[in-house]
């Protein structure tokens, strides 16, 4: 197995900043010894259903986040649905607003 089939394989990639498309990411490619695969969509959904889990905790809406945030509050529920992969700019605006370490989004 060639390294490239190590990484995922991306189609039609597009990177607008915080506003990455996540929907034509097709699945991942790992070697069988390294356990189950995960796809990128798999990750992207299990992230935002610990955000919404510690939004809802803090008692702060989608709204009330975008706007500490400075974005729009469309976009908390498309990366809370898994539909946006944020950045890590964007990882740590949603932690600051939180009032929370980033690393309290991170393990799912």
């Amino acid at each position: 197995m060639s390294n490239s089939n190590y990484f995922f394989h991306l189609a039609k990639y597009n990177i607008n900043d915080d506003k990455e498309s996540v929907l034509n990411v097709t699945e991942s490619h790992y070697p069988k010894d390294m356990g189950k695969p995960i796809s990128h969509q798999h990750i992207l959904k299990k992230f935002g259903a610990k955000l919404q889990k510690t939004r809802k905790s803090k008692g702060v809406t989608q709204e009330e986040l975008a706007f500490k945030m400075s974005m729009d509050r469309t976009y908390i529920g498309m990366i809370e649905r898994g539909e946006r992969n944020p950045t890590i700019r964007t990882l740590y605006k949603i932690a600051k607003a939180l009032k929370v370490d980033s690393s309290e989004l991170l393990p799912f």
